[in-house]
C-alpha cells in the first residue's frame, strides 16, 4: 500500500512540475544550452553551463539532472557524429571503453536517484565549483601527444578505467566529464587533445544516453522542455565541433563564469 502511495505522489509530483514550466523556463534553458553545446564541442565542460542553466529555471535538483541528460546526449550525438565521418574515432579503443562506460554510469544514475533532494542540493554545492576550478584549468592538459592511439594493453585498459569511473561521476552528476576524460586519455594514454576529444565523444555519449534511459524509466524527465533545449544544444554542439581546430577556446571560460555567477546569484536570492 505504502509503495502505491509513493508511486502516485511521484506521479502527481511529475504532473505539478509539467504544469509550472511556463515559457519563462524555455527563455532561460535554450539559450544556455546552445552554449553548453558550443562549450562541450569544443573542450569539454557544457555541463557547467546546461545543469546551471535548469537549476536557473527552477526545476528541483533531481529533474534538473535528467532532463540536462536528453539535452546533452543530443548535442553529444552531433558532435560525436562529426568525428565519426571525419575518421578520428579509433573503434579498437572505444568499444572495450563504450562497455565499462554502460556499467559506471549506471551505478552513478542510481546512486544519484538513491540521495534524497537536501543531500544532492548539499553535494551539488561542492561539485560544481570544484568542478569548475578543473575544467578552467589549462594546466591540466597535454597536448603533446599523439594522433595515433597505441594498441597495448596499457592504453586500453586507461580508456576502461576512465570510462568506468568517469562514467559513474556523469551518471551520478554529469559536468566535467567531456574534460576529465580528454586529460585521463592525453596525460595517462599519451593522445594530442584532438584525437583524444574524439573518443572522448563516444564514450560521453554512451554515458548520457545510458544514464538517461534509466531516468526516464523513473519519471524523472521532463520531456518537452529536454526537446526543446536539445534542439539548441545539438545547434551548438555542430558549430563548436568545428571550431575544435580554430581559436573557440575563447569563449568556453567567460560562459561557464557567467552562468556560474548566475547561480551563485540565484542561491542566495532564494535564501534570502
Amino acid at each position: 500500500m505504502g509503495a502505491i502511495v509513493r508511486e502516485r505522489s511521484v506521479v502527481y509530483v511529475r504532473k505539478e512540475l509539467f504544469l509550472t514550466i511556463g515559457i519563462n523556463s524555455y527563455l532561460i534553458v535554450c539559450p544556455l544550452l546552445f552554449l553548453a553545446g558550443l562549450v562541450d564541442a569544443i573542450g569539454g565542460g557544457g555541463g557547467l553551463v546546461s545543469l546551471p542553466a535548469y537549476l536557473l529555471a527552477g526545476l528541483p535538483v533531481h529533474t534538473a539532472v535528467a532532463t540536462n541528460k536528453l539535452s546533452s546526449s543530443c548535442g553529444t550525438a552531433v558532435a560525436a557524429g562529426r568525428f565519426m565521418h571525419g575518421g578520428l574515432v579509433n573503434w579498437r579503443f572505444c568499444i572495450p571503453a563504450v562497455i565499462c562506460a554502460v556499467v559506471g554510469s549506471s551505478l552513478g544514475a542510481y546512486f544519484s536517484m538513491s540521495l534524497s533532494e537536501q543531500i544532492m542540493l548539499a553535494v551539488l554545492a561542492v561539485m560544481i565549483p570544484v568542478s569548475a576550478l578543473l575544467v578552467l584549468n589549462k594546466k591540466l592538459f597535454n597536448d603533446n601527444g599523439n594522433d595515433h592511439i597505441a594498441s597495448d594493453r596499457k592504453t586500453m585498459l586507461v580508456g576502461c578505467a576512465a570510462a568506468l569511473i568517469i562514467g559513474f561521476y556523469d551518471g551520478f552528476y554529469g559536468p566535467g566529464t567531456g574534460t576529465f576524460l580528454i586529460v585521463a586519455f592525453t596525460v595517462f594514454a599519451k593522445m594530442s587533445v584532438q584525437t583524444a576529444n574524439a573518443q572522448t565523444k563516444m564514450i560521453n555519449l554512451t554515458t548520457n544516453v545510458t544514464s538517461l534511459a534509466i531516468f526516464l524509466m523513473h519519471g524523472q524527465v521532463l520531456i518537452s522542455l529536454g526537446l526543446a533545449a536539445a534542439v539548441c544544444n545539438m545547434l551548438g554542439g555542430y558549430i563548436g565541433a568545428g571550431m575544435v581546430m580554430k581559436n573557440g577556446s575563447a569563449i568556453v571560460k567567460p560562459t561557464i563564469l557567467l552562468v556560474l555567477a548566475l547561480l551563485v546569484v540565484k542561491t542566495v536570492w532564494n535564501y534570502l
